[in-house]
């Protein structure tokens, strides 16, 4: 517990170097928590979006959740001929609006892929499909940003597809 507590203290300072005044990506840059994303923001040509004004809510991968996805997965992901690719899943962590931690309750959130976003609120815990909210309300001027500890991936038609609705009972 007492990890925990220190790790969210260190969060705290760090990302409370940024201010309101900086956009998303000069936010998620100056903390030295998203060197990752900010990266791949980059290579996927989506930096100047998210210095548009917005307001964004972006549900942001640490580089402790990249670096939580299989080896060689963000280097293939980076190389020029996956930007597409590359854009979608980063998308999938965008919304339109500013939704800041006390607005926040179970509900489907439309992302700037159009998918919807399972969002889960149990007591003081914010999951995100399967990733959890660790810091949330970071300020930026175009909107706000929420720290996750894993990477979401968006659902593909094909899962789509073959994922039976909730209300069927499949027999055998």
């Amino acid at each position: 517990m007492k990890r925990i507590i220190a790790l969210t203290a260190a969060c705290g300072l760090l990302l409370s170097a940024a201010t309101a005044a900086d956009d998303i990506i000069a936010t998620a840059k100056s903390t030295g928590m998203f060197n990752t994303l900010t990266a791949a923001l980059h290579a996927a040509g989506k930096t100047g979006r998210l210095k548009e004004t917005g307001p964004f809510t972006v549900f942001a991968p640490s580089d402790a959740a990249f670096a939580k996805l299989p080896a060689g997965t963000i280097e293939e992901l980076l190389k020029p001929e996956n930007k597409e690719k590359l854009g979608k899943i980063l998308d999938y962590h965008v919304l339109a609006g500013k939704v800041m931690a006390a607005d926040v309750k179970t509900m489907m959130a439309r992302t700037a892929t159009g998918a919807l976003l399972n969002i889960k609120v149990s007591g003081d815990t914010v999951m995100v499909s399967d990733a959890k909210v660790v810091k949330a309300d970071v300020p930026a001027s175009n909107g706000v940003i929420h720290v996750i500890d894993k990477v979401l991936l968006p659902p593909t038609t094909l899962s789509l597809l073959l994922m039976p609705p909730t209300n069927v009972r499949i027999i055998r």
